[in-house]
């Protein structure tokens, strides 16, 4: 069987500054992979790349399709949501107008309004505040309603990026069981980065960790997670 999403000698910039040198790596549908590495490392990057929102050169390759030199809206229509660093909450909308925007290339009204449930469903809290301005949000509420607008889109594939990022642990376990029951009932392939790295791996599949913009090692969580190095540097015992 293909990889569902495979990445060959992937490199990126901003500008002059070379951050991808020739990174590859490939992950199964309906599985959970995730990035690890430290500050600057190239993982956040690697999630902009696969979106087509930096400049790149190399092949990506989305369930047997090449999809590197499409648009960042092509790509969206294809399957593929990004949940980026800082969530990307339009703070002077709604809740429900936020999820609206996230339904935005679609054009089934019928299975968008049940997809309004689903996601109030996962996310309760949502629903209680659908009326309200989303900046006005707590830092959970927002990281909440940034992975369900992505989940409008009703993708294929999440690229979740540093969802725990400023959130009290209960928050973050909330945040990740959620993810869980997401790819586990609804079959949806996540691509996650996150400094945690205990809680990366405890949800993950498979691992792959960057550094200095290049893949260093791989396989899965629990093979990951028994090295000696990544317990030293990333899990700290």
């Amino acid at each position: 069987m293909g990889a569902f999403l495979e990445v060959s000698n992937l490199h990126a910039a901003y500008g002059l500054t070379r951050v991808l040198h020739g990174i590859s790596f490939a992950m199964q549908e309906g599985t959970i992979t995730t990035l690890l590495g430290a500050n600057g490392a190239g993982k956040t990057t690697l999630l902009r790349a696969v979106s087509g929102m930096v400049r790149r050169q190399g092949s990506v390759r989305f369930d047997g399709r090449p999809i590197e030199t499409l648009a960042t809206e092509e790509i969206a229509r294809l399957g593929i949501a990004h949940v980026p660093d800082g969530r990307g909450t339009f703070f002077d909308f709604t809740t429900e107008e936020n999820l609206r925007i996230g339904a935005y290339t679609r054009k089934d009204r019928q299975a968008v309004a049940r997809d309004f449930e689903r996601v109030y469903n996962y996310f309760p809290r949502l629903r209680e505040r659908r009326h309200q301005q989303a900046g006005t949000l707590s830092g959970g509420e927002q990281q909440m309603l940034a992975i369900a607008r992505a989940l409008m889109l009703s993708p294929r594939l999440l690229l979740l990026d540093e969802p725990s990022f400023g959130l009290a642990p209960l928050v973050v376990q909330d945040i990740f069981r959620i993810m869980r029951s997401i790819n586990e009932e609804e079959g949806v392939s996540v691509l996650l980065v996150e400094q945690n790295a205990a809680l990366a791996l405890d949800l993950a599949d498979h691992a792959y960790l960057l550094e200095t913009g290049e893949v260093v090692m791989s396989g899965s969580a629990d093979t990951i997670r028994s090295n000696e190095t990544v317990r030293r540097a990333y899990l700290g015992y």
